[in-house]
């Protein structure tokens, strides 16, 4: 790299690095002030709020932001080198602006890389402490499901639960089946199903087995029994947003699992996936729109170009947050969802660069 490359290169990240140490301050200060109450009510040590809790929010907070700041970043810096005609400069010396472009793709491929590793690996780690914290201070991340509990726990073995209390670990109204060939050959039904220490070991009371062998039946009662069923009680009862614990490679098996059992909110698990993937994308895209925009002298400088930047942020933000609704609520795929906007951006992207000043 020539020494304009570095000059760019280090404005781009130290821009960054300013802006989104500054933004982390902002909103740590407006996060305390929103959960102190609940810091007081329930006794949390300073140690666990500063530890647990903030330090392990940085990373995160900083992986949410990462593309629009960058953008934002490339729109404040680049405007500013307009302003004092210093593109201007580079592009007679005889750089076109192809190869100017040269330190900007460097610099939003290392962000770009930095916020892959924190989202599908460093941020899964740090959210186990972090959502801890949140469960014991602030908010019980555990729901119940619905009621109607069906789930398929192995090939051709069905489970069905009326409905679970995850404090009690006790399910009401328990069925087992098993088909082979897709005929019914084995059924187990009881009034109540709790876990035993063992996660999989569970105690059903008033049972009643039935085997099936062709036309002939075996049918036997009792008051209780214990069994071994691969099924965890997490399967019963919902955690909220417990993709956040989990890394690129846990996610993708939780979703072959989820699918397996017929769990609804799998989709979840795909557009959270899908949008790990898509984030780091969208720093180079964000990039060189903000570089094609911010490039050109105008009359009212910084402004002008951070005003067409904001707008920009948002209508990036608004496409990921209507993309995933369609996703989450209706028949898009989770795939395309989080897609959409890298795909809509990345054309105007490609024509404003075409139109910049070369």
């Amino acid at each position: 790299m020539k020494l304009i490359d570095w000059y760019i290169f280090k404005k781009f990240i130290g821009t960054f690095v300013y802006a989104i140490s500054l933004l982390i301050i902002i909103v740590i200060i407006f996060d305390i002030s929103e959960n102190i109450e609940d810091f007081l009510k329930n006794n949390a040590p300073v140690k666990a709020i500063l530890l647990d809790y903030y330090l392990n929010f940085i990373p995160y907070f900083i992986n949410l932001f990462v593309y629009l700041f960058t953008f934002i970043s490339v729109i404040f810096f680049t405007s500013k080198m307009a302003g004092d005609t210093e593109i201007i400069a580079i592009l007679s010396s005889g750089i076109s602006f192809w190869r100017m472009l040269r330190p900007y793709l460097f610099a939003s491929l290392l962000l770009a890389f930095f916020s892959a590793y924190l989202g599908n690996f460093l941020i899964p780690k740090t959210n186990e402490q972090r959502r801890e914290f949140k469960n014991t201070y602030m908010e019980n991340l555990t729901k119940d499901r619905n009621r109607n509990i069906h789930l398929q726990i192995e090939k051709g073995v069905f489970v069905y639960v009326e409905s679970y209390n995850s404090a009690q670990h006790v399910g009401y109204r328990f069925t087992l089946e098993k088909y082979l060939d897709q005929q019914l050959k084995y059924k187990l039904t009881g009034d109540r199903i709790e876990r035993d220490k063992a996660d999989s070991i569970w105690t059903i009371y008033s049972f009643v087995e039935r085997y099936i062998d062709n036309q002939n039946e075996h049918i036997i009662k009792g008051a209780k029994k214990d069994t071994v069923l691969n099924l965890k009680t997490t399967d019963l009862y919902e955690i909220k947003e417990d993709f956040e614990v989990m890394n690129f490679w846990e996610l993708r098996d939780h979703i072959a699992n989820e699918q397996i059992k017929g769990n609804d909110n799998v989709v979840l698990y795909e557009v959270e996936m899908n949008k790990r993937l898509a984030s780091p994308a969208a720093i180079l895209i964000l990039t060189f729109i903000g570089v094609a925009l911010s490039s050109r002298k105008v009359r009212g400088g910084i402004g002008v170009h951070l005003g067409a930047g904001i707008a920009i942020t948002f209508s990036y933000i608004l496409f990921m947050q209507v993309s995933t609704v369609f996703a989450t609520y209706g028949d898009l795929s989770p795939a395309l969802a989080a897609w959409i906007p890298n795909i809509i951006f990345a054309i105007v992207g490609i024509y404003l660069v075409r139109k910049a000043p070369k």
